[in-house]
């Protein structure tokens, strides 16, 4: 009750709150619903949907996420050592729900859907596996440099934990929280020579899982063999690089301007999600791309900052796993759409359609803006005694 209280009044509330990191991400998810809808509307014109179909599920998703936003920037982050256990067992059973009950789109089970839309549990386990990290390496610091108590037995929850996104299959967000872990183990102080032994045994252990199972399918194939050579096969694999490549360089420096882009008019397939940056790049030129990834270096600066601040070991590890988390998403979605790495589906952070990503990465920013407002009243308190 305490807690609501304070929510409602905001009594006090505002203290120390760095405004730059809260409003990045809310100016970001705004200028994605603009960009949702502007990559949409021709695509779901066709598919016969109405062409504001995509940009009033958009706007939805945008307004939960601002309430899920302030409630997290609110709500004391140290609690969330207090409800781990339950946090992880909630997402451990969403895991296996998706793989019993879970809703079947383009070969993959990722989603459940509950009122007629699709909500993606392990966009928001990502957050989950951060706290889990942040709290082991937090109390471990002891052992942190012995291979078995401070590598292997962390590392086993999160591996079963990437198992069940894999089985979905999803390579990405698998991706995301392997390295999201790696960066956040070699910011407390784990071994490198471990992370080599670790790496070792993770091959071994994956050798036959990849080669005796259809973990490696044609299209999988063909995502990788684009990435060398898209033009080999223009008509196939190589066909989304390539329609990327028009979108990104067939416009003026300035852009074709806001809703003119000709890629979106059947050619390149998903403009309005994890492609959306090359309708960026063709409809706002330079200065759309150049303020976006200014965007995200202003978060990951911000967030960084806060980690090095930060006096609770929790904290400033928490913080540097939710900074990592929108960084490393913003940098694979970026190498993809480049042709600089495999297309693995992940979306761009606040920007790209997708209510599940957005609102994750909007709850990530809620909980670093309140380790943020934390750890500025903690300092300016001792600076004051």
């Amino acid at each position: 009750m305490e807690y609501l209280f304070g929510v409602l009044t905001l009594k006090g509330k505002l203290k120390g709150y760095d405004f730059i990191l809260l409003l990045t991400p809310v100016l970001l998810a705004s200028f994605g619903v603009v960009m949702v809808y502007s990559s949409s509307m021709v695509s779901a014109t066709m598919d016969g949907l109405g062409s504001t179909f995509y940009l009033k599920r958009q706007l939805m998703w945008f307004v939960l996420s601002l309430i899920v936003f302030g409630l997290t920037a609110l709500f004391p982050y140290q609690k969330y050592r207090r409800y781990l256990k339950i946090i992880l067992f909630l997402s451990f059973i969403s895991l296996v729900m998706v793989l019993l009950v879970g809703k079947n789109v383009n070969n993959a089970i990722r989603s459940i859907s509950i009122l007629g839309f699709n909500i993606q549990p392990s966009e928001i386990v990502k957050i989950s596996i951060i706290m889990y990290t942040a709290y082991i390496y937090s109390k471990k610091q002891d052992v942190i440099r012995s291979f078995r108590a401070g590598v292997v037995k962390p590392v086993v929850f999160v591996a079963i934990i990437i198992g069940l996104i894999v089985m979905q299959p999803d390579l990405g967000t698998s991706l995301v929280i392997a390295s999201v872990m790696l960066i956040m183990m070699i910011s407390a102080g784990v071994r490198f020579k471990h992370f080599i032994t670790l790496s070792f045994i993770g091959g071994v252990l994956l050798t036959p899982f990849v080669y005796f199972t259809d973990f490696v399918t044609s299209t999988r194939r063909e995502r990788f063999s684009a990435v060398i050579s898209p033009f080999s096969d223009a008509d196939e694999s190589g066909f989304q690089l390539i329609q990327s490549y028009l979108a990104i360089g067939g416009g003026d420096p300035m852009g074709e301007g806001l809703g003119q882009s000709i890629q979106k008019l059947g050619y390149l397939w998903g403009a309005h999600t994890d492609f959306i940056m090359a309708i960026i790049a063709e409809e706002l030129g330079v200065i759309g791309v150049v303020v976006v990834i200014l965007a995200y270096i202003i978060m990951m600066w911000k967030g960084l900052d806060v980690a090095k601040k930060c006096r609770d070991g929790f904290g400033s590890l928490l913080a540097i796993g939710l900074t990592s988390m929108i960084s490393v998403q913003a940098i694979i979605n970026l190498g993809a759409i480049s042709g600089m790495l495999p297309i693995t589906g992940i979306t761009l952070p606040f920007i790209s359609y997708g209510g599940s990503s957005l609102l994750a990465c909007m709850m990530a920013m809620g909980i670093l803006n309140n380790i943020a407002q934390s750890t500025n009243n903690d300092l300016e308190e001792a600076s004051t005694n």
